[in-house]
């Protein structure tokens, strides 16, 4: 399968399982385990979602991988500026990015994906990263960008 049908299968996979589930938690621990087991490249994939009692900053959320960091502040990191850009952020070398936050010194490369609520207010961020070097391209930012819009309640 080509990577443009493993994420169309995913987000199937996806969708079948989170129908009718209200629970915005196992939602996303849904989509991160089934991208997770899905990508072979994909090393750590989850969620930071904005914490409501610090709206400018995101909380570690349901995931797959390493230990995470716990908070990252808007701006900060490949996260934190996505949070604070409201865009798909996509960095081939991660040790070039100016602030990048290492939460495991293996991560080479990552995607990082906004997610809004039904209201097009910012909810969370998707984090995907790898230890390969340039590992993320259009078609993980049009996948992941689907699935993130399908992850709505």
């Amino acid at each position: 399968m080509t990577k443009a049908e493993i994420y169309i299968n995913v987000a199937a996979q996806i969708s079948a399982v989170i129908e009718g589930e209200t629970s915005i938690t196992a939602r996303y621990a849904t989509a991160g385990c089934l991208l997770s087991e899905a990508f072979e490249a994909f090393f750590w994939t989850g969620f930071y979602v904005v914490d409501p009692l610090k709206p400018t900053e995101l909380v570690v959320g349901p995931y797959q991988g390493t230990l995470g960091c716990l908070r990252i502040p808007f701006g900060k990191g490949v996260c934190g500026a996505c949070a604070a850009r409201e865009t798909t952020i996509i960095v081939e070398d991660v040790h070039v990015f100016p602030g990048h936050i290492a939460c495991d010194s293996r991560t080479k490369s990552e995607i990082v994906v906004p997610v809004f609520d039904k209201k097009g207010n910012l909810a969370a961020v998707l984090d995907v990263d790898s230890t390969q070097l340039a590992c993320f391209d259009d078609i993980d930012k049009a996948g992941l960008e689907a699935i993130c819009k399908s992850l709505l309640v």
